[in-house]
């Protein structure tokens, strides 16, 4: 049997501030409630980047088993 695609990604964020050379920057954590893998972030761009790829993995995935193919 073949499990449903997720409807949603839970994460725990954290954000921080921290003083580099260039000034101050946020960093970023997230953690997953589920299996407590987390994930570290030099900065925000980052973060995003990542949580795009997450949703674009999960959205191809549903798709993928609509359509009737394979992950």
């Amino acid at each position: 049997m073949q499990s449903e695609p997720k409807s949603y990604i839970s994460f725990l964020l954290r954000l921080y501030r921290v003083q580099s050379e260039e000034g101050w920057t946020w960093r970023a954590s997230l953690e997953d409630p589920l299996s407590g893998e987390r994930h570290a972030f030099p900065d925000l761009q980052t973060l995003f980047a990542f949580l795009e790829a997450k949703a674009g993995e999960e959205t191809n995935e549903k798709q993928q088993k609509e359509s009737g193919g394979e992950p």
